[in-house]
């Protein structure tokens, strides 16, 4: 992948935000470059918080469509924060996570989950009957947690109790992204 790559795919991020939430027309044009389907995230980050992260685990969008919005969803609709201004928008860090398609993590014990996790390499995804939920590779090395805790808080983001890993009735997958954001490139 080229950094050309990931200059254009957090640039569009950003001209996205900032064409919905200023209400002017997006003057940039990627679609054709950019028309793979993917699943996509993009996360915001402000002095070094998170500020917003919405996107698509599935490929239903291209990866242009899907940037442009995850983007305005990360900036306006994370239920966790108010809508960015136009001047935070100015001082955010945008990321680009680019996932490839999640696998589901065969077992036949949860214990066997420990040796099929790698911290730093794979996200998780947990599907049950009472909720689902997201964590990216990067947020357990940012929490410094092991695979037992990934896991526990992977059932707690998804509304679940933190040992609903334990319940095989609970799909858990595993994917793995590529990460831009502004200057850093990561796979």
């Amino acid at each position: 992948m080229s950094s050309d790559r990931g200059l254009d795919l957090v640039n569009l991020a950003r001209q996205s935000i900032k064409s919905y939430i200023s209400d002017t027309p997006l003057d940039i044009e990627l679609s054709a470059k950019y028309s793979e389907k993917t699943g996509v995230f993009v996360t915001l980050h402000l002095d070094d918080e998170l500020r917003g992260c919405v996107g698509f685990v599935e490929p239903v969008y291209s990866l242009y469509d899907g940037i442009k919005k995850a983007a305005v969803a990360a900036a306006t609709q994370d239920p966790r924060f108010p809508s960015v201004t136009i001047e935070e928008l100015q001082k955010c860090q945008i990321e680009v996570s680019i996932l490839s398609e999640p696998k589901l993590i065969e077992v036949k014990d949860y214990n066997e989950y420990f040796e099929k996790i790698q911290i730093g390499k794979d996200g998780l995804l947990i599907q049950g009957k009472f909720g689902s939920g997201l964590l990216l590779p990067i947020v357990a090395v940012e929490w410094k947690w092991g695979p037992k805790n990934f896991l526990d808080n992977l059932c707690i983001k998804a509304g679940l109790p933190s040992d609903a890993w334990h319940d095989l009735n609970n799909k858990v997958y595993k994917f793995q992204t590529e990460v831009y954001s502004e200057g850093k490139t990561n796979k």
